[in-house]
């Protein structure tokens, strides 16, 4: 594995397909079926060497009714099946070395308590989709699906290399290295570390996203669309509704990869965070439970946090209707996809600091955390975020994104409340 960090250019490329607006034809579900076939004809073969991916090998998970047991519990050894920070440094070196160098892997930042925070770079088109996993430490499932979209996208397919002429994926394989290894929502540092960095922070109310308890950050409240912002103390504590302030070491890491591609690209067309949400919802018209809820709407008003003209929500609802389309397989549990609630107004989230700058945005929030799963469940969950990522990736790469029609995103059944008797 590399130790160089991203490659940047200081001149944004000359010729670009954006991601809102390069010429296409038309998209729908019917054209994202074929390429679903394709990778799910192959999904064994992908889960083979990546520690903690685990395998389905006895056919499809059922989907399950309202009435059954949805999995709120952890169990005694919550991160088992997952991949630890070790592990992930070795399956990272592993993929770099079996793709050839085709992924590049470099060493981004480094965590509070030292842990390296990776990205892993492939392809060489002008268009830009940025990925993010495990913001939140207990939120693990996107981790391992991005280990293996990358796998893919560094094999020696044709569809592969088409896509790699076509797009540049950069992925953040674990954005908060230490929660992950803590198995918590929060980052390690303490409100003692930030005024050590800041000392103009000395005497000031902690942020509103800081948990005294835990002695750690929400880090996806910390982003500000503005990135050359200092933090000044009379923006603190803060709230949900206002932008972050770049004081941790993760939303610092991200900050500087988003400004060298912006650097090199001109504009980050497509941001894909990936999350976890709790196990217990259901969707409209559904008598199940959603594997796995997307938005991409996080900002009410762009003009309420200044000017920011490349702000484009039509992009980021066609890229959502792009992911949705890619996981409509029949009657699967992979087909049982809801939009997440519509009524955020977030900036200080990675997704809406980067909407307003002009990225076209989702949001994945994939059913249960560190929750007590079997292993043919996780690997269900694990190939759902995959098959979303690459319904992007592939629309972006075959030019088809621009004709998706943003309005099909308002049809996306609503998440709901599981009802109560």
């Amino acid at each position: 594995m590399s130790s160089r960090l991203s490659r940047h250019s200081s001149q944004p490329a000359a010729t670009r397909s954006v991601a809102g607006g390069a010429a296409a034809s038309s998209s729908g579900p019917d054209a994202a079926v074929s390429p679903l076939k394709r990778r799910l004809a192959v999904a064994a073969a992908l889960l083979v060497g990546v520690p903690g991916a685990v395998a389905m090998t006895s056919g499809p998970v059922a989907a399950q009714p309202l009435q059954s047991h949805c999995g709120t519990e952890t169990g005694n050894k919550p991160v088992e099946g997952f991949i630890s920070h070790d592990e992930l440094r070795r399956s990272l070196a592993q993929i770099e070395q079996t793709s050839g160098g085709k992924v590049a892997v470099d060493v981004a930042g480094h965590s509070n308590q030292g842990r390296e925070i990776w990205t892993a770079r492939v392809g060489e088109g002008d268009t830009v989709v940025l990925i993010q996993s495990q913001i939140h430490g207990n939120e693990m499932n996107g981790t391992v699906a991005l280990l293996e979209t990358l796998k893919k996208l560094g094999d020696n397919s044709a569809r592969s290399a088409e896509i790699r002429k076509a797009v540049t994926v950069v992925a953040v394989p674990r954005l908060n290295a230490d929660g992950g290894e803590l198995d918590t929502r929060q980052n390690a540092t303490s409100w003692d570390d930030v005024v050590a960095d800041f000392p103009q922070l000395a005497g000031v109310q902690p942020a509103w996203n800081y948990n005294s308890r835990l002695g750690g950050f929400d880090v996806n409240r910390d982003f500000n669309p503005d990135l050359d912002y200092v933090p000044q103390p009379g923006d603190f504590p803060g709230n949900s509704a206002s932008v972050g302030w770049y004081v941790t070491h993760e939303a610092q890491t991200v900050r500087e990869v988003y400004r060298g591609l912006e650097r090199e690209f001109g504009t980050v067309d497509v941001f894909v965070d990936l999350h976890n949400q709790a196990p217990c919802y259901t969707g409209e018209g559904m008598d199940d439970f959603t594997t796995l809820s997307i938005s991409g709407r996080f900002i009410t008003d762009p003009a309420q946090h200044g000017n920011w003209p490349k702000f484009d929500y039509d992009a980021s609802r066609r890229i959502n209707v792009a992911a949705y389309d890619a996981m409509q397989g029949g009657n699967s549990p992979q087909s049982k996809v809801t939009r997440y609630p519509q009524d955020t107004n977030l900036p200080g989230t990675a997704l809406g600091s980067f909407a307003l700058r002009g990225s076209a945005t989702i949001l994945f929030e994939t059913r249960g955390q560190t929750q007590s799963w079997s292993q043919k469940q996780n690997g269900m969950l694990n190939k759902q975020i995959e098959v979303g990522m690459f319904g992007i990736i592939d629309a972006v790469a075959d030019g088809t994104l621009a004709g998706i029609d943003p309005e099909r995103y308002e049809s996306i059944p609503e998440r709901m409340n599981v009802p109560q008797d």
